[in-house]
């Protein structure tokens, strides 16, 4: 195999991973269209997107099993796996580009809506961020995004943030959320036939840098004060949206 080509691949499954470890979401958003420039087939690269993200999250979760909040972790993975199947039939049904276009606009008016709301200190009204059913939509978009596409971070984060979670439980919650859910999408791929021995090489390659660009990652996420982390968040928020727009034009 090409030492160029396994290089760059581990290249950008450092930039992906290192948005994970930093953000809480992000890589496959980041480093699928980086791969799609890559001599890459497709099915290897979502698998590979697949694995390094689940990697990531055990990484993230050992550290921080004791802030997960419990009841919302169980109602937003019920949902989920009723989503994951949905997922599927987008894949069949739906092009690819349409779901794309319509998540890269919510992306953006989401990330705008957060910065004004936390520049003038708006808030929702309680009984929407309280309620106990709120979970279970966000769940099942993330099971649906999941299986299709390998975004099964974005609903979960905006699930976070729509309710103001305290930071710490908000990057523990969604870590966990995203190592149940990943789990039953990487064992969805290696029962569909995705995984090869070129994803293993490329994999093993890319453990050392995974395990740097967490070390990274949660080094810069415990430097930045609370109020500054949140902004940065809705501005990658707002910057994902433009690159899945961008990725489709």
């Amino acid at each position: 195999m090409d030492f160029t080509l396994i290089t760059l691949v581990v290249l950008v499954v450092f930039l992906g991973s290192l948005t994970r470890s930093t953000f809480g979401f992000g890589d496959s958003v980041v480093s699928m269209p980086l791969l799609a420039l890559l001599p890459l087939p497709i099915n290897t690269a979502i698998s590979l997107i697949g694995l390094t993200g689940f990697s990531v999250g055990l990484m993230a979760i050992f550290s921080a099993w004791k802030y997960i909040d419990k009841r919302i972790l169980l109602l937003l993975l019920s949902s989920t796996m009723i989503g994951i199947p949905i997922g599927l039939y987008l894949v069949i049904e739906v092009p690819q580009e349409n779901v794309t276009q319509i998540l890269g606009v919510f992306l953006i008016i989401y990330g705008i809506y957060s910065l004004i709301k936390q520049r003038y200190h708006l808030e929702l009204p309680e009984r929407w961020k309280g309620s106990q059913l709120l979970p279970l939509p966000f769940g099942l978009l993330s099971g649906a995004l999941g299986s299709a596409y390998n975004m099964n971070g974005i609903p979960i984060v905006v699930y976070g943030t729509f309710r103001d979670l305290e930071m710490k439980t908000f990057h523990s919650t969604l870590q966990s959320h995203f190592i149940v859910s990943s789990l039953f999408i990487v064992l969805g791929q290696a029962l569909g036939g995705l995984w090869t021995r070129d994803l293993f090489v490329f994999y093993l390659a890319s453990l050392p840098v995974i395990y740097l660009a967490h070390r990274i990652g949660k080094s810069i996420r415990l430097r930045i004060p609370i109020h500054r982390f949140e902004k940065l968040l809705y501005l990658f928020i707002l910057l994902l949206g433009i690159i899945l727009l961008l990725s489709v034009a």
